[in-house]
């Protein structure tokens, strides 16, 4: 059974209608949103003659694209109660303490999770240990949390774009046959001004948080000091995760191995063998008694269930990808846009609005670029336009355009990790915002056609 394209766009329309309603006019949170245009479209599925059984395996379809980024989220809680635990973030803010101010905070943060994420190839890693630092040490220099986490997720999210390591970085360009370090050169293109302008604003919005309370720095790093034994020691484990990273190991069991060295330097630095103790944190988050609402704030982090809000919004988000691509609304709508485009730089800029469609549809990055790399692959080949203008549009619109969606993977885990919601930080992500906006620049005032053979892989 196949559903035509006004039916296609009626049911998506309808879809978005019910989401917005709910989010803004309810002021409900995304997971109802999700689950009431969840609820409509299967009704209206089964109403057109699906079966419920075929439908309820679309979701359940849907729900395995995610289950990995699942796993990565609660080792990622997991791996950050363990390590207030141990002392490692507790010691990383004092020291940063040290040498941060508020002045300059945006731009060094940025800067610091560009290098971090390069050389990890993940944004979610990033995010999860350096960026959880950094947000406490916003916190406690008095940074607006919403700009502290745009130039945070900015650095991460540029990492994850541009470093080899990266798994979407790879993923894109295999999708159209050009080869990894191709399309990272090509990328340049949007990437360079992107993060040019982006460092500048950062450092023109920095300088309006330059008013520092001395004595309340120097009240909370003494407050961390007598809460946790401060050593370079604790910084093993970090330092563990991150030599694994470089060298490509998986990232699950890499955070395993960051969750054990942690306990085991909880141990041998913090004196605290209380096995009972450790399985506490692990599944709730360390919980300090402190009268420093400062520490309070930033410590008090982590642990398995701090995972779970956004475990359930991307659980409901893919299920509902799911059922829209097994009925097939997403692939008849990419499929009519595809028949109806005939200048190369609308072709470019479909590309780019379907990887960030699906995005908004499905809330999952990898299908925001298989769905519209398969579509618009043949298309590119027949036209003759360089297949790089292909892979970077979907990585542009696929890979950054996930942390601005509420719903989306990165967008949720993102929010639950740095403790900021995605609307709130949103108009601070200005690296995740102008890369899009270049690639459909460029998509009219670049040379389209393919200038050599030995592009592609």
């Amino acid at each position: 059974m196949r559903i035509s394209f006004r039916e296609s766009a009626a049911v998506l329309g309808v879809s978005i209608i019910v989401l917005l309603s709910v989010i803004f006019g309810a002021k409900a949170e995304p997971h109802l949103a999700i689950l009431s245009s969840l609820i409509f479209v299967v009704a209206y599925a089964a109403f057109r003659g699906f079966e419920y059984e075929q439908l309820e395996q679309h979701m359940i379809n849907g729900i395995r694209e995610a289950i990995k980024p699942i796993l990565i989220m609660l080792l990622v809680g997991m791996t950050i109660a363990v390590w207030m635990m141990s002392g490692a973030v507790p010691t990383l803010l004092h020291y940063g303490l040290e040498t941060l101010s508020a002045t300059w905070f945006a731009p060094s943060a940025l800067i610091i999770t560009m290098i971090v994420s390069t050389f990890t190839g993940s944004s979610f890693t990033t995010i999860g240990t350096v960026g959880v630092a950094l947000m406490g040490i916003a916190v406690a220099l008095g940074v607006d949390p919403a700009l502290a986490a745009g130039a945070i997720i900015s650095g991460a999210c540029f990492g994850d774009k541009m470093s080899p390591l990266s798994d979407t970085t790879n993923f894109a360009p295999g999708i159209v046959n050009v080869s990894v370090f191709d399309h990272i050169r090509f990328m340049m293109g949007t990437t360079v001004p992107a993060i040019t302008i982006t460092f500048i604003l950062f450092f023109i919005f920095g300088q309006g948080n330059g008013a520092i309370d001395s004595q309340t720095i120097g009240s909370t790093q003494q407050e961390l000091a007598r809460l946790f034994n401060l050593s370079p020691w604790t910084l093993l484990s970090p330092l563990l995760v991150m030599i694994l990273a470089l060298r490509k190991t998986p990232v699950v069991p890499t955070l395993i191995a960051g969750v054990m060295s942690g306990l085991l330097l909880t141990g041998l630095t913090q004196g605290n063998w209380n096995i009972g103790q450790w399985m506490s944190v692990i599944q709730n988050g360390l919980k300090i008694e402190t009268d420093n609402n400062t520490v309070a704030s930033i410590v008090s982090k982590g642990g398995l269930q701090s995972m779970m809000w956004s475990v359930s919004l991307v659980m409901l988000a893919l299920a509902f990808g799911g059922v829209l691509r097994g009925i097939g609304v997403i692939d008849v709508i990419i499929e009519k846009t595809v028949s109806k485009l005939k200048r190369d730089g609308s072709i470019i800029s479909s590309a780019a609005l379907a990887s960030i469609g699906v995005n908004f549809m499905a809330g999952e990055q990898y299908l925001s670029i298989l769905l519209p790399g398969q579509a618009f692959k043949k298309i590119f080949e027949d036209r003759s336009i360089d297949p790089r203008f292909l892979s970077r549009a979907l990585e542009d619109g696929g890979t950054l355009v996930n942390p601005l969606i509420p719903w989306g993977v990165s967008g949720a885990f993102f929010a639950s990790t740095l403790g900021v919601p995605v609307t709130a930080y949103v108009p601070f992500a200005f690296f995740l915002l102008l890369s899009p906006f270049f690639t459909f620049v460029f998509a009219f005032t670049r040379p389209t056609k393919k200038v050599a053979e030995n592009l592609v892989a």
